[in-house]
């Protein structure tokens, strides 16, 4: 499998353009273990909700999808953004949401 080029970024880094359209770009901080450790929360949490919709199960929907926002945060591509925290406060984000996934 090859692997596709990144998405390109807006000068500032902050966001990535796909399709036209920006998304907040991943925390360039967070160190490259946590942030596969993190990815691979996120894919499994997204192939639950796909399971779970197919199964028309809301409380294992929502589960699923609470654990996407979870590693989405802890990523930096949702809640207060990336470029706003202080080091510590972007540490505490990936830390703690690799805690609350591995749990």
């Amino acid at each position: 499998m090859t692997r596709k080029e990144p998405p390109p970024l807006t000068p500032d880094g902050h966001y990535v353009v796909i399709d036209g359209r920006r998304w907040r770009a991943t925390d360039p901080g967070v160190p490259a273990d946590a942030g596969s450790r993190l990815r691979v929360h996120l894919m499994a949490a997204r192939r639950a909700v796909a399971a779970a919709r197919r199964a028309q199960d809301p409380g294992a929907e929502r589960a699923a999808r609470d654990r996407v926002h979870r590693a989405k945060v802890a990523l930096g591509e949702r809640g207060t953004p990336w470029w706003e925290q202080s080091a510590e406060e972007r540490h505490a984000r990936w830390g703690d949401g690799l805690a609350a996934l591995d749990a």
